[in-house]
């Protein structure tokens, strides 16, 4: 195998194909990258017996063949070599080492034999569709901070994606869920053509920040594809497939109030700061924030025995009857980031129910968040 690739194409290959690839691994060949030269093409391939991701980029090769190498050690060494400059990179049969040359540098590497480096099975693809790379990026940063850590409950360790058909008037819709049991986020699109019909799936944590990575300099429209165990993201010259979550994601819906009709509006900006200045006081351990409301004021308020009182008071549009609600102030926090426009709704109900929060501009998006008692 013989190829010759430009440092700058060679480098961005494989920062996609490497962030997949753990450090220490109890299989050898997972801690290497795949490398095959075709006609014309570099294919550089990475797993961890979950995802895959592939990337095929244009390459000047003599020889075809390919190999597994270790796939931090080969990018750090493109990494530290200067811009510009062009790398060869050849296979010796007779010493079995990959040898990268690029100007007086030189290095020869361990390899391991390309026939043993795994794939992931995926079955047949049952539906698939389109979704602008801005579109899925905001589908990603919307939901994915409620996405749950708790193994045990492993079903909440990722995004649920699914079709929910119109009703009425209203159109059929992509929507992405995900929560931890203490809030909810829940964000949908115009359902895209291929997509009716198509089985809930629970993308896993990992696989939604990697495409979140994947995509973030992305402008093609990524294709989305499902078998009943897959699901494969393509995009440009990179393809990353991963397994599904094999599990039935709770009734999502149920959580969701529908008779809040206490309705404050706020200036986010202003909310957050304020929650983020009161919470300095709050204990590391529940970190609750009490909220006053009553005639057109919100007092944010912070009692911890051990370090003191911390009360901050905004002027809100409400004209309910007076309510007092305790919520955790990172989720505060975590919602208002998600919120771009200038105004936060919160939609509440008494002081032990879930509150609604929504973006003044964005009817798209849907944050449930339950209360704390303080």
């Amino acid at each position: 195998m013989r190829l010759v690739m430009e440092r700058g194409a060679l480098l961005r290959a494989l920062g996609h194909v490497t962030s997949v690839v753990e450090r220490r691994s109890t299989i050898p060949i997972l801690s290497n990258v795949y490398l095959g030269a075709g006609e014309d093409t570099a294919e550089f391939k990475a797993t961890d017996l979950e995802r895959e991701v592939v990337e095929s980029t244009p390459a000047e090769v003599s020889e075809p063949g390919a190999t597994t190498v270790s796939a931090h050690m080969l990018h750090d060494i493109v990494r530290k070599l200067p811009e510009g400059a062009e790398i060869s990179l050849s296979l010796a049969p007779q010493d079995g080492r990959l040898t990268l040359a690029s100007g007086h540098s030189r290095f020869s590497l361990a390899v391991l034999p390309a026939d043993g480096f795994p794939e992931i099975a995926v079955g047949e693809m049952t539906h698939s569709f389109e979704l602008d790379a801005k579109d899925l990026k905001r589908v990603i940063e919307k939901t994915r901070f409620a996405i749950s850590t708790e193994e045990t409950r492993y079903y909440l360790n990722g995004i649920y994606l699914h079709a929910v058909p119109g009703e009425g008037d209203a159109p059929s819709v992509l929507r992405a869920v995900a929560t931890d049991g203490h809030r909810l986020a829940q964000f949908e699109l115009p359902l895209p053509e291929g997509a009716a019909g198509m089985p809930g799936i629970i993308i896993p944590r990992k696989t939604v920040h990697e495409v979140h990575r994947l995509i973030e300099d992305a402008d093609a429209p990524v294709r989305i594809s499902l078998s009943a165990t897959n699901v494969r993201f393509a995009f440009g010259t990179v393809t990353l497939t991963s397994k599904l979550i094999d599990g039935t994601f709770p009734d999502y819906a149920r959580v969701i109030p529908q008779s809040n009709d206490k309705v404050m509006n706020v200036s986010n900006a202003e909310f957050a700061s304020a929650v983020d200045r009161v919470s300095t006081l709050s204990s590391e351990r529940g970190r609750a924030v009490k909220l006053h409301i009553d005639n057109g004021t919100l007092v944010l308020s912070v009692n911890n025995p051990d370090s003191g009182s911390a009360q901050e008071e905004l002027a809100v549009s409400y004209d309910d009857e007076p309510l007092e609600i305790g919520f955790n102030a990172r989720y505060l926090l975590d919602i208002s980031g998600q919120i771009d426009s200038d105004t936060a709704n919160f939609l509440l109900a008494d002081p032990g129910s879930p509150t609604i929060v929504r973006d003044g501009n964005d009817g798209d998006a849907l944050y449930v968040l339950m209360p704390m008692r303080v």
